[in-house]
C-alpha cells in the first residue's frame, strides 16, 4: 500500500487503522464502527477546494475544509471559522470576527511552527480569496468574486469584504466550498500537487489516495467544533471512499454491508429496493433505512423562445404542453415516488422563496382547448415539436411524448450525449431541451436569474432567452432588499410571471435520497445533498 502524507505523533495507531480498512473481514469487523465507508462512482479529480465544482468534489472537501460561514441542514447560515459578523448596508460591507482557536491540519509545511501547525488568521482568507481570481490558478469559482470590490485583513481575527452593489444572498455564497481557507505554505510547497496533498482545517484530514481506487481521510484531533454536550467532533476515526464506477456494483456492496450508505436513485436498482409508492422493499427494512428530503434541483424542459417555429412562439401552445401530462403519475412510476411534482412554479420546494402558487396541473381538456385555439390562429393543423435529451432522461421524455401525442402534438425525441446537449442548449441550436438547475447557493435568486434578460446564454444561464420588462424590474428590485420576507414577496411575483408566460415546462422538484445502514446514526440530509460526516456515529 502506498501511504502519502505527513504523519505526526500517533503514526502507529493510524497505520494500524489503515490496515484495518484494507484487511480481511474478521479484522475489519472488530473496529468497523470507527470507519465510515462510501463509494464515489464518479471520479474525484482534485481535493483543492478552489475547484469544488461538483458534488463528488464537494462531498470530500466538506470533510477537509472550513470557511467563514456554513449552512445547517435547514439552510440557515451559521458560524464556522467566523464566530459572528456585522453588515453595513450603506457601504455593502461585511465584517467577520474570526475564532482564534482554529488550526490547520498538522503537516510538514509547518515545520517551523511548534507541533507542525499554526492558527488560521484573517490573512489566510485574503490569500484564499486571491487564489480564486488568480489567472494561474484558473478556479471555476472565480465568479463568486465578481461582485466583490475589496477585501482585507484588518487584523489577525477581523476580515472585511466590501461589495460593489447590494447582493442579499452573499452570505449564502460564502458557504460554498470555493470559499474555504487554505494555507499559503502548503500551496507553495506542493504546487500543482496540492490537489492530492490537501491541508485544511476540517474535521478530517488527508491520509492516503490511490486515485480511482481508494481515498482515506482520518480524524483531525485538533478540530475546533464540539457537539451540544461539549464533546469534540468528529466521532469517527476515518472515512474510506472507494471508486466503483458501476452503480449496480455499488448497490451490491451496500446490500452486503460493505458500504454505509448510497445516495440517489438509479434505474439499475430502483425497483429492487423501492416500491412504486416510494417505500423500502420488505427484505431491506430490517438492516437499512430510507432518508429523503427536498433537494434544490428543478428538472424541466426549456423552450428556446427566439426560434422561428410558430408552436414555440405561441404562449397558449406552451401552456398546453404544461397542462398536457400528469406529473404525479410520471414521478410515481418513473421515479418510484422519489420526486415532488412541479405544480407550483419553478422555485423548488425546500428553498426559502418557494411558494404554493398555482402552476400547472394535469388538465387534458384545457390543453386541447389551447391547442385548438393555436391551430385556428396559426393555420397549423399538425403541430409538432422536437425535444432534445440525454439517455439518462429518455424515459421521462418518452412519457411526455406519449401524453402529448394523445392531444394531437407530434413529438420527436433527439437523444444525444450530455456534452452535446449542453453545447446546443447554450448556443440556441435546439428548440426544446431537457435540463435541470441545481442551486449553487441557498437563495431563490439563483433560480430566477435564469430568466433575467441580461443573462442571455452563452454569457449567462438564461438559456431560453426569456425577456420581460416587469420581470427584470422585479429582479433588480429584489437585489436591493436585505430582508428575506420582502425578497420572498418579489420572488413569488417573478415566479408567477414565469408560470404565466411558460418559457419552461417544470417537471419535478428533485428529492435527496439516501439509503443508510441502520448502524449509522447522525447522518442528516439537507436540500443541497451535501455530505456532512462530523456528527456521524456507528454502532459497534
Amino acid at each position: 500500500m502506498k501511504i502519502i502524507g505527513f504523519f505526526p505523533n500517533g503514526f502507529q495507531i493510524i497505520f494500524g487503522l489503515l490496515l484495518l480498512i484494507s484487511c480481511g473481514e474478521s479484522e475489519q469487523n472488530s473496529r468497523d464502527h470507527l470507519v465510515f465507508r462510501y463509494n464515489e462512482h464518479g471520479n474525484i479529480p482534485t481535493l483543492d477546494p478552489a475547484f469544488a465544482r461538483n458534488l463528488q468534489i464537494i462531498w470530500t472537501t466538506n470533510q477537509l475544509y472550513n470557511g467563514l460561514v456554513q449552512l445547517d441542514d435547514s439552510l440557515n447560515i451559521i458560524p464556522d471559522i467566523a464566530k459572528n459578523w456585522s453588515i453595513d448596508d450603506s457601504t455593502h460591507t461585511y465584517t467577520f470576527y474570526l475564532r482564534d482557536d482554529v488550526y490547520f491540519h498538522k503537516n510538514k509545511v509547518f515545520k517551523n511552527y511548534p507541533d507542525s501547525t499554526r492558527v488560521v488568521t484573517a490573512h489566510d482568507f485574503v490569500y484564499s480569496f486571491d487564489r480564486l481570481t488568480d489567472e494561474n490558478v484558473a478556479s471555476p469559482g472565480s465568479w463568486i468574486m465578481s461582485n466583490i470590490h475589496t477585501y482585507e485583513a484588518i487584523n489577525d481575527t477581523t476580515f472585511s469584504i466590501q461589495l460593489t452593489k447590494p447582493f442579499p444572498a452573499f452570505l449564502g455564497l460564502l458557504s460554498m466550498r470555493y470559499c474555504s481557507v487554505v494555507p499559503k505554505e502548503a500551496v507553495d510547497y506542493y504546487g500543482n500537487d496540492f490537489r492530492r496533498n490537501p491541508v485544511g482545517t476540517g474535521p478530517f484530514q488527508f491520509q492516503m489516495w490511490e486515485e480511482n481506487v481508494k481515498l482515506v481521510l482520518r480524524k483531525n484531533p485538533l478540530y475546533f467544533e464540539k457537539d451540544t454536550d461539549g464533546n469534540s467532533l468528529p466521532y469517527l476515526e476515518a472515512v474510506a471512499i472507494t471508486f466503483l464506477p458501476d452503480k449496480q456494483s455499488e448497490f451490491l456492496q451496500f446490500a452486503q454491508g460493505k458500504l454505509d450508505f448510497i445516495s440517489g436513485l438509479d434505474n439499475s436498482y430502483k425497483d429492487e429496493i423501492l416500491t412504486t409508492d416510494g417505500k423500502l422493499q420488505a427484505k431491506y427494512q430490517e438492516d437499512f433505512k430510507l432518508v429523503t428530503g427536498p433537494f434544490l434541483n428543478t428538472e424541466y424542459l426549456g423552450i428556446y423562445l427566439p426560434t422561428p417555429k410558430s408552436e414555440i412562439q405561441n404562449k397558449e401552445f406552451r401552456q398546453a404542453i404544461n397542462y398536457g401530462f400528469d406529473r404525479h403519475q410520471m414521478v410515481k412510476y418513473l421515479r418510484n415516488g422519489m420526486g415532488i411534482p412541479a405544480v407550483h412554479g419553478f422555485i423548488p420546494k425546500g428553498l426559502s422563496g418557494h411558494s404554493e402558487i398555482e402552476g400547472y396541473t394535469y388538465n387534458p381538456e384545457k390543453a386541447r382547448q389551447l391547442i385548438e385555439t393555436y391551430k385556428r390562429a396559426s393555420g397549423n393543423s399538425q403541430p409538432q415539436i422536437t425535444i432534445g435529451t440525454s439517455g439518462n432522461y429518455l424515459d421521462i421524455v418518452e412519457f411526455i411524448q406519449r401524453e402529448l401525442e394523445k392531444l394531437g402534438i407530434a413529438v420527436t425525441i433527439d437523444v444525444m450525449p450530455p456534452s452535446t446537449l449542453r453545447q446546443m442548449r447554450s448556443s440556441g441550436e435546439i428548440d426544446i431541451f431537457r435540463a435541470s438547475w441545481i442551486a449553487d447557493y441557498p437563495d431563490a435568486e439563483n433560480y430566477l436569474s435564469l430568466f433575467y434578460s441580461p443573462n442571455f446564454a452563452p454569457n449567462g444561464p438564461n438559456y431560453v432567452h426569456f425577456k420581460n420588462e416587469v420581470y427584470d424590474s422585479l429582479y433588480t428590485k429584489a437585489l436591493t432588499r436585505s430582508a428575506i420576507d420582502e425578497r420572498k414577496e418579489l420572488y413569488t411575483k417573478m415566479d408567477s410571471i414565469i408560470v404565466a408566460e411558460a418559457p419552461v415546462i417544470p417537471l419535478f422538484y428533485d428529492m435527496a435520497v439516501r439509503f443508510v445502514n441502520k448502524k449509522v446514526d447522525g447522518l442528516g440530509i439537507n436540500p443541497q445533498n451535501f455530505l456532512v460526516l462530523k456528527h456521524v456515529r456507528k454502532v459497534p
